[in-house]
């Protein structure tokens, strides 16, 4: 039986914690800061855990 291969695009755009859960980046955080107020700029910053929804295809691209 072949190994199960991790998608690549997936791999960098997802990380797991610990405990399991899935993170992943806010959507705007590229470019175009300087329409961006400093505290908007702050909270996009940080990451967010990936919705119920789409957690387990999140997990199967990861091979977990």
């Amino acid at each position: 039986m072949p190994k199960n291969k991790t998608h690549s695009g997936a791999k960098k755009r997802f990380r797991v914690t610990g405990s399991g859960k899935i993170m992943r980046e806010r959507a705007g955080v590229v470019h175009k800061f300087h329409e961006k107020t400093p505290q908007k700029a702050r909270a996009l910053s940080k990451d967010v855990v990936v919705s119920k929804a789409d957690t387990k295809a999140v997990k199967k691209m990861l091979g977990r």
